[in-house]
C-alpha cells in the first residue's frame, strides 16, 4: 500500500495472512539497515502465517529508494552509510503513519522491529500507543530510557548478551528500567551477539537464540494481539 506523508509518498508492501481471508490484526514490521530484503520478507511471511496482516514500510525512501543490500562486510558498510543519512525522527513518523493507515483496515495493530527497526518500534510505543510492540536489539533504546515511562502498551524487548554494538552494561540499563514497567518484559540471549535473528546473515545469526526469542515473541503476540 501507499502511505502519504507531508513530504511525499512511500511504499509499505502488505503480506496477507496465510489463511487467505485478508483479515486479522495488523503488524507494522520495521526494517534493519539492510532494507526490505529477503530476511524481512521471510519474517513477514512468518507473521502472516500466524494470522497477521503485515505492512512493511520502506523507510529509506528519502535517501536510498528501494534499498536492499547484502549481508557480507561490504553490505554492512554500504548499509551503515545509508543509515547515516537517514533521519530517525522522520522514520518514526513514517512508521506511525503506517500504523495508523493499517489500523483503518485491521482495527488493531502493533509494531515489531529489528536493529534500527527495534529502536523505531520503541519510539513508536512511546509516542503512538500501538496495541503491542516488540523491539529486537534496538541500539537507540539504552540512551532513550527517559521515554520508557510514556509506554502504556504491552512491549517486549530482546537483546544479545554479547552484542558488540550494544554493550552488556547498556543492556542492563534497559533491564533495570523495564523491570519497573507493568506491561513490559525483556529477554537477553546471553550467548548471542547483534542481529542474532537474521538467518541470512551468517556472521550474525545464532540459530538457538533466534529460535528461543521467536518462541517468546509469538507467545507474546498471541497474548497481547490475538488473531
Amino acid at each position: 500500500m501507499k502511505i502519504d506523508v507531508a513530504d511525499g509518498t512511500f511504499d509499505a508492501p502488505v503480506r496477507e495472512p496465510a489463511s487467505g481471508t485478508g483479515t486479522g490484526p495488523g503488524i507494522v514490521l520495521v526494517q534493519e539497515i539492510f532494507g526490505l530484503d529477503d530476511y524481512l520478507t521471510s519474517v513477514a511471511a512468518d507473521l502472516a502465517a500466524l494470522g497477521y496482516v503485515v505492512a512493511v514500510p520502506e523507510l529509506f525512501w528519502r535517501v536510498a529508494p528501494g534499498w536492499s543490500s547484502g549481508h557480507d562486510e561490504a553490505g554492512v558498510t554500504a548499509s551503515m552509510e545509508v543509515a547515516g543519512r537517514f533521519d530517525l525522527a522522520l522514520g518514526v513518523s513514517d512508521a506511525i503513519a503506517t500504523l495508523r493507515r493499517l489500523r483503518t483496515r485491521t482495527g488493531r495493530a502493533g509494531i515489531l522491529g529489528f536493529c534500527l527497526g527495534g529502536s523505531i518500534a520503541y519510539e513508536v510505543a512511546a509516542t503512538a500507543d500501538p496495541d503491542t510492540a516488540v523491539s529486537f536489539y534496538g541500539s537507540g533504546v539504552p540512551d532513550r530510557l527517559d521515554q520508557a515511562g510514556r509506554i502504556t502498551c504491552p512491549i517486549q524487548f530482546h537483546f544479545g548478551g554479547r552484542d558488540p554494538y550494544i554493550p552488556r552494561p547498556a543492556v542492563q540499563r534497559v533491564v533495570d528500567a523495564v523491570t519497573a514497567l507493568p506491561n513490559a518484559e525483556i529477554h537477553v540471549q546471553e550467548e548471542a551477539g547483534h542481529a542474532f535473528h537474521n538467518n541470512v546473515a551468517p556472521q550474525f545469526h545464532n540459530p538457538e537464540a533466534a529460535a528461543a526469542a521467536w518462541e517468546l515473541t509469538t507467545r507474546f503476540l498471541a497474548r497481547t494481539l490475538p488473531t
